[in-house]
């Protein structure tokens, strides 16, 4: 027969489970909707547990206060001896979890995050503690059930409410943290590429994967399912945030050194204060990893294999298409025509190259009967920006003689960006760009032949020719296009100051006929419409690989891509503008 007992626990799972189920199936209507109310239950649960534990301190011993004296550590070990050691595994949930509500940090600044901290966590979690220490003296059986023994009876059932509000307000913390952090892994190439979704049209930070939703609630609801006691996953927290804290000292130590360039005897000091008391706690609960503090380091480890064979496989794949990019001569060598029929049309080829035309772009050649009079290789790039201005974010640069009409342009995104924009938009905006980039560049021919023709030979000119000069638009990857060029209502430039600064020659531009050829040129390109132009690859390792390689690349890695979001779903394209030409590479 279960005791009452069991059958108590066992409601308490379900219900458990019940409110993780319904807590996860919001995810997708965003924090913004139930957001409201965030901040004024936090303001007074915080509020609640500073005012209990001060009503409890001065009823029952004030005299805890003595605490704070630093010789009663000493006393404490000296008397308790290794089970001082252990009880430091559970200070270490003392000090932490209040982080968790304010875990999305990138829904708040750093400034908050230090006024909240300071003014508010941490006094009223001093009092809550000191209150409690000092109904214990009175009542030293109540420790199993400290917190709720310690509330006034009249106030049990508003503060209970109170705390399991707070706790869901917690949990959705955490998992909005993770959708960031697995955003951020993405945009830096760690992690295969999923589905986002922004919830919210005001706040870029908002957003909701779905697949990491639905496996943090699978997994929520086995872990509760399979420990049924708040003990084990206690321990299961206690490992993972003592981990976090040597993570964090660890990256802030390298950025102290890289990039702050901190004195070193300051940057010595940092990680031998911090990290000494870390890894003292963290030798305290590692005892604990064979009662659930397991679970975190599974978790970890499994995360660690998915982002390395990730990024391992990228970087390969990577080098393979620089190694395998068509030499400039060869091009040369096909003529303005390629080797085949150039028709009116826009070709955007998507590669990840910056530098020169991928080896795809062979396989378009050998398998098209024609190719456009347009050809535009585009090269997404997430900078670590929050968001790119508009009009900074096309960057062009030209591949091959003006009669080629072949050039390359970065496309940059911040990470707060969102990339939803209609597939027409795109392409407005990405051939306002290139007509930009026209004007621009036959402004700084024509004002680089004015300067010759007046002699001025002590101002140094870079050449323009991209036969003469294999480093040719570097500095249009470099500096914003468009950085002083800005646009009014109707449209038209607005850069007069500069126009009025140039030579006569250098104003008349639709009197140069090469520069009107082309802009002619690409209106009926853009006429005829665009084609975008994708590689289907499959990676694959050299034969002569080892076989952890193999096993890595062909199968781990392969499964990833198949599996992942396509590059062509990150766009807004109709499937009836898409060439898709298969390639292999052997890594």
């Amino acid at each position: 027969m279960f005791s009452q007992m069991d059958l108590f626990a066992g409601a308490l799972v379900i219900v458990s489970i019940i409110i993780l189920v319904a807590l996860f199936s919001i995810q997708r209507f965003g924090t913004g909707k139930v957001g409201f109310m965030f901040a004024p239950v936090l303001a007074l649960w915080f509020f609640s547990l500073g005012s209990i534990g001060l009503y409890n301190l001065v009823k029952y011993d004030i005299s805890v206060v003595r605490a704070f004296n630093p010789i009663y550590i000493y006393l404490f070990f000296k008397k308790n001896g290794k089970d001082a050691w252990s009880a430091l595994g559970g200070c270490v949930l003392c000090i932490t979890g209040a982080e968790a509500m304010f875990a999305d940090l990138g829904h708040f600044s750093v400034k908050a995050i230090q006024i909240a901290f300071t003014l508010v966590v941490f006094p009223c979690l001093l009092l809550a503690y000191m209150g409690q220490a000092a109904y214990l003296m009175k009542y030293p059986d109540s420790a199993n059930r400290i917190f709720y023994d310690s509330v006034p009876d009249s106030l049990f059932w508003p503060v209970f409410v109170l705390a399991a509000l707070a706790a869901m307000i917690a949990s959705q913390a955490m998992i909005s943290a993770t959708f960031s952090c697995i955003k951020q892994a993405m945009a830096l190439g760690c992690f295969p590429r999923l589905k986002i979704i922004h919830t919210s049209r005001k706040r870029m930070g908002q957003i909701y994967i779905p697949v990491i939703n639905w496996f943090l609630m699978i997994m929520c609801v086995v872990v509760v399912s399979i420990f049924q006691s708040t003990t084990d996953i206690a321990n299961a927290y206690g490992i993972a945030e003592v981990g976090v804290m040597l993570v964090s000292s660890t990256l802030v130590t390298i950025v102290m050194l890289l990039i702050w360039q901190t004195n070193l005897l300051l940057v010595l000091c940092f990680p031998l204060v911090f990290g000494s008391v870390e890894l003292l706690y963290m030798s305290a609960v590692l005892s604990k990893i064979a009662e659930g503090g397991w679970l975190p380091l599974a978790f970890a480890s499994v995360f660690l294999c998915v982002m390395y064979i990730w990024n391992y496989g990228s970087v390969l794949k990577y080098r393979s298409e620089v190694r395998e990019k068509i030499s400039m001569d060869f091009l040369l060598d096909l003529g303005s025509t390629l080797g085949t029929v150039r028709v009116p049309g826009i070709g955007l080829l998507y590669n990840e190259l910056v530098q020169g035309i991928p080896s795809i772009f062979g396989q378009f050649l050998l398998s098209l009967p024609a190719i456009h009079s347009t050809i535009v290789f585009v090269c997404i790039k997430y900078v670590p920006v929050p968001m790119v201005p508009l009009e900074e974010r096309f960057l062009f640069r030209r591949v091959g003689p003006k009669d080629y009409h072949m050039f390359r342009c970065v496309t940059r995104y911040g990470y707060k960006d969102v990339r939803k924009e209609d597939h027409h938009v795109f392409e407005q905006l990405l051939v306002a760009s290139l007509e930009k980039f026209l004007r621009k560049e036959a402004q700084d021919l024509a004002l680089e032949r004015n300067l010759l023709e007046s002699g001025l030979d002590s101002v140094s000119v870079a050449s323009r020719d991209p036969e003469a000069s294999g480093t040719y638009g570097t500095e249009e990857l470099k500096i914003p296009l468009m950085h002083d060029r800005r646009f009014d209502e109707s449209g038209t430039s607005a850069s007069e100051e500069t126009t009025s600064a140039l030579p006569s020659s250098v104003m008349a531009l639709d009197e140069d006929p090469s520069l009107e050829y082309e802009l002619s040129a690409l209106r009926e390109a853009i006429d005829s419409g665009f084609t975008y132009l994708l590689a289907h690859g499959d990676v694959r390792a050299k034969k002569k690989s080892f076989f952890l390689k193999k096993l890595v690349i062909n199968y781990f890695y392969a499964f990833l891509r198949r599996n992942c979001r396509a590059g062509t779903a990150n766009m807004s394209v109709p499937h009836m503008n898409i060439l898709q030409v298969g390639m292999t590479y052997m890594v």
